[in-house]
């Protein structure tokens, strides 16, 4: 798969009860897909999986399947640090309708550079579609090294690509200098996603996409085809809404936005909780400022 431009990380709509809002999802997906993203990753972080049961993720993945009716490439995330229940994971779902599979680095059980490339070794030896390493080490506490990405690219033709979304900027520089054409790298990060892509990042797997999916768009085309000024210019306008969506912790912010966009109900599911009355009043402020210009 060409990863190539702007994917999405799905959010969860839910309902006032706290049930998955399947309306809301399907008004969604069809406002991704008509503003021509180019894919769309489902039951990611952005998606709250950890809180969702595998039978409630299998439900997703099928009603994803239903409404994009292969108007769009999709991701489908499947992670853990469990390795084996990882693999018996993957069983459960149809993986016929996704052009590839996002795995997370470990976390929690701290594994070491060997751990990690035996991990996504038989990760990549049981699935039935490429392959793509997400590491995100603030939320896990793992941090898949340079040197093991290269040699599980290597070693793994269907391994095609990493979801980077390190701080690291040095760790990043590193993957971006020695990549090549069949190993894509992916900004996993909006605010430096243009920095990364300027570099040599192929696209981003994007939150802000959720709600802005047409402006944020823009600033991808514009960094791929070298348009610097451009593509800083435009960063530059959407990069306080981009704070201001982190500023309590990822989907919080978005959902409060898309909530405010009359996209979902601001509803997450412990532990998470709606961003405070301070913050929802910020995201909408400079939503409408953004507007204005």
């Amino acid at each position: 798969m060409n990863l190539k431009g702007h994917g999405v990380a799905l959010i969860t709509p839910f309902n006032i009860g706290g049930e998955i809002d399947f309306n809301s999802l399907k008004k969604h997906l069809n406002n991704l897909i008509s503003s021509r993203i180019d894919y769309i990753v489902v039951l990611g972080t952005t998606a709250e999986v950890s809180t969702l049961s595998i039978s409630e993720q299998i439900k997703i993945s099928e009603f994803v399947i239903k409404v994009n009716r292969r108007r769009i490439p999709l991701i489908i995330g499947i992670g853990g640090n469990d390795t084996k229940s990882v693999i018996d994971k993957m069983k459960m779902f149809n993986l016929n309708e996704y052009q590839a599979l996002l795995s997370v680095c470990p976390y929690y059980n701290s594994p070491n550079q060997i751990g990690l490339f035996q991990h996504f070794s038989q990760i990549s030896l049981n699935s039935p579609i490429p392959l793509i390493l997400y590491n995100v080490s603030s939320r896990t506490g793992s941090n898949i090294k340079p040197i093991t990405v290269f040699d599980l690219f290597k070693k793994y033709d269907n391994i095609i690509g990493i979801k980077e979304a390190s701080d690291n900027k040095d760790q990043i520089n590193e993957l971006l200098y020695f990549s090549s054409k069949r190993n894509q790298i992916v900004s996993g990060n909006d605010s430096t996603a243009a920095e990364s892509i300027l570099n040599g990042a192929v696209g981003v797997i994007s939150v802000i996409g959720n709600a802005l999916p047409l402006e944020f768009s823009q600033i991808v085309k514009c960094s791929i085809s070298k348009e610097v000024r451009m593509a800083t210019l435009t960063n530059k306008v959407l990069l306080n809404i981009i704070n201001l969506i982190y500023e309590e912790g990822s989907p919080s912010g978005i959902k409060a936005l898309m909530s405010q966009l009359g996209y979902c109900e601001n509803i997450l599911r412990l532990p998470l909780v709606s961003v405070s009355d301070k913050l929802y009043c910020k995201i909408n402020n400079e939503f409408k400022s953004l507007i204005l210009t």
